[in-house]
């Protein structure tokens, strides 16, 4: 068996939720993201009438959930390396984590074995397709080196596929987007770093220097409409899967 690729450090994983906790209790802290995430999980569990006494809530956002459901507050990141502790769950609700594991497969697997029979999975995260804008402006940065800047993103048939492999026979992979407008590039940054959005990459990308960072700066700013304002496009990927 070949060995799974370490393209997230787990150690950046968990500091940028720290540091993005931090962040939180600021005045004015960005929450649109983990804002809209959190909406549209409460929507999805109303619309599914779910009844369950037991569940597990992690990731930023998800203290929004857990009051709305009444439960014990959302915990940090889940170690998604070993087995899930604490289970059976009724409920397994995840934000924002997925997309910065290194074996997502094995984290589905673990998932699925910590839920109860009849158990639900919900799990959201930025997906394939987001941040355009930003990307762009790296590009234009890094010239003819580019560098990996920008974590590599999954789309939904790829998640589909995932959830078979783990064993969830009913399952349903959807997205919406989110489209923001922010008025420059430092506020974007900012912003994601905000919402626990920075850079879990294993390998750390060099700085950007002066004349780069103005480079990019220019490029996110091309596009601006009329108010100075560039838009910036999310879209994120749920995951909903029921154990048999």
């Amino acid at each position: 068996m070949s060995a799974v690729p370490t393209i997230f450090d787990e150690n950046r994983r968990r500091a940028r939720y720290e540091r993005a906790l931090v962040r939180q209790r600021r005045p004015g802290a960005a929450r649109w993201l983990l804002e809209a995430m959190a909406e549209d999980m409460i929507e999805r569990l109303g619309f599914l009438r779910w009844e369950g006494s037991s569940a597990l809530i992690s990731g930023l956002g998800g203290e929004a959930v857990a009051a709305a459901l009444g439960h014990t507050p959302a915990g940090p990141p889940l170690d998604f390396a070993g087995p899930v502790t604490g289970g059976p769950y009724d409920l397994i609700l995840t934000l924002g984590e997925l997309d910065t594991v290194n074996d997502l497969p094995g984290a589905l697997i673990h998932l699925r074995h910590a839920l109860a029979p009849g158990g639900l999975l919900l799990a959201s995260f930025v997906a394939a397709g987001s941040v355009p804008a930003l990307r762009h402006a790296m590009l234009v940065a890094d010239a003819e080196r580019p560098a990996a800047r920008i974590h590599p993103q999954i789309d939904n048939r790829a998640a589909s596929g995932l959830l078979r492999r783990a064993g969830f026979v009913r399952h349903v992979v959807d997205v919406h987007v989110l489209d923001v407008r922010v008025r420059d590039l430092a506020r974007l940054l900012n912003d994601l770093r905000d919402q626990g959005l920075g850079s879990a990459l294993a390998d750390r990308a060099p700085a950007l220097g002066k004349q780069a960072l103005a480079s990019a700066r220019a490029a996110f700013a091309a596009p601006a409409e009329e108010d100075g304002k560039t838009s910036e496009r999310f879209e994120i990927v749920t995951l909903t899967a029921w154990k048999d």
